[in-house]
């Protein structure tokens, strides 16, 4: 997960510490990715124990330079053969990698679709455009594209995923919606308490 990010649009506050529903952002990406056999969270945030916290070197590096370091921060010998990647800030990171996941899930029980030719799934908003920070990734195809862009540092994260073949899953623009700004934060207070059982 990368919590890293200037925050420019929101006066430079820790979006990855700015509170919704009760709960930081940062914690909320991490109950969406419970299950995962190993986390880790990129920039300067506390983090809960047995999530690795780690920062790219040097720091403000960008995204893909936060994804590189994220992946080195994960201890196992034996690597997942799948990679989730999240920004910390997603408004509601849950059912939006609940998508994704039947998404991919759907695929490999289907018949007509060979998922071995896939490198990734990432959700797309209302407009077509996927949005690289909701996806998931084979771990060997995001390390191999790691290593063909060469430095990561202030490369986009559209740059990454140049050579691999992600399949885009339509979303609404809800789903992909993230809190950039307070305008965002004030927003999603409201239709979080709506959505609250009367």
């Amino acid at each position: 997960m990368l919590a890293g990010g200037a925050a420019e649009r929101a006066g430079g506050a820790s979006k990855a510490d700015v509170e919704l529903d009760g709960r930081r952002l940062v914690d909320r990406v991490l109950v969406s990715v419970a299950d995962a056999r190993e986390i880790a969270v990129v920039g300067d945030v506390e983090v809960p124990e047995g999530v690795h916290s780690t920062l790219e070197d040097p720091p403000r590096g960008g995204p893909v330079a936060g994804v590189a370091a994220g992946l080195d921060a994960l201890t196992a010998t034996d690597p997942a053969e799948w990679t989730v990647v999240l920004a910390c800030d997603p408004a509601d990171p849950l059912p939006a990698l609940g998508r994704l996941l039947a998404a991919r899930s759907y695929a490999q029980r289907s018949d007509d679709v060979d998922t071995a030719e896939y490198d990734g799934w990432c959700l797309a908003d209302s407009t077509g455009y996927p949005q690289w920070l909701l996806g998931i990734h084979r771990t060997a195809s995001l390390r191999r594209a790691l290593d063909q862009l060469g430095s990561p540092r202030d490369q986009s994260m559209k740059s990454l995923p140049a050579d691999s073949v992600l399949v885009t899953v339509p979303a609404g623009d809800d789903a992909v919606a993230d809190i950039d700004t307070w305008t965002d934060h004030a927003h999603w207070v409201e239709r979080l308490r709506e959505q609250e059982p009367s």
